[in-house]
């Protein structure tokens, strides 16, 4: 596996090539991060807390640590001091519990809403009825310990390529009309993240700032 060369022919193929990469490392042994690392990825994404935890000591401190996957309230705490961006933040409970780990370290943590776009229903995240609910809250507004940059979907796990775009273009005109909204200036808006291996070039075209990858660049699992 030589994933130096792999991450080359990745970002060869990128369309945009100002969009973020982030390496999907989950499962992954060490030594694959510290070679991804010396071929100059920082920004690693990690499923769950437990592997992000033991990972993290490991590597170099400059390294960024993305929280990719569902993450359960009660292990917020473990990774508050660190982690560099939250990407599925898929509900209001969640979002405050971020809010209230990072006021107890005095904290400010980086996170996306994670916006349901899928037509199946094995992913998680808000709906717009949702986000509109929260948003009209004082307890939203008040947060104090979470940076919101953006948003992250999930396309469904389908060939169809047009159903791929509908998803992703959706999520980019939402977040384009929230930009509209007046909002809380903790809600930064800056940062959309979609796309992963099989999809990556789709969501470039429809406008994503960051994209998941991590079959093309370590092999499948």
């Amino acid at each position: 596996m030589d994933i130096k060369a792999n991450l080359q022919s990745v970002k060869n193929s990128f369309i945009n090539p100002d969009c973020k990469l982030i390496a999907v490392s989950k499962t992954k042994p060490i030594e694959a991060l510290k070679e991804a690392y010396e071929a100059g990825i920082r920004d690693f994404g990690e499923n769950k807390v437990q592997e992000i935890q033991w990972k993290q000591p490991e590597m170099p401190e400059d390294t960024r640590w993305h929280m990719i996957g569902h993450l359960q309230s009660n292990k917020v705490k473990y990774i508050a001091p660190f982690v560099h961006l939250i990407h599925g933040v898929d509900s209001f409970k969640l979002l405050k519990e971020i809010n209230k780990q990072g006021q107890k370290i005095d904290r400010v943590i980086p996170v996306l809403l994670q916006i349901y776009i899928a037509e199946e229903e094995s992913k998680f995240g808000f709906d717009r009825v949702e986000l509109t609910e929260m948003f009209a809250t004082d307890e939203f507004k008040s947060l104090s310990h979470v940076e919101i940059k953006g948003l992250m979907g999930m396309a469904t796990f389908t060939d169809n390529p047009n159903q791929i775009r509908k998803e992703f273009r959706g999520l980019k005109q939402l977040m384009e009309e929230l930009k509209q909204m007046s909002l809380p200036s903790f809600m930064k808006l800056t940062e959309i993240s979609m796309g992963m291996s099989g999809d990556y070039l789709i969501a470039q075209e429809e406008g994503t700032t960051m994209v998941r990858i991590g079959s093309s660049i370590f092999g499948a699992r």
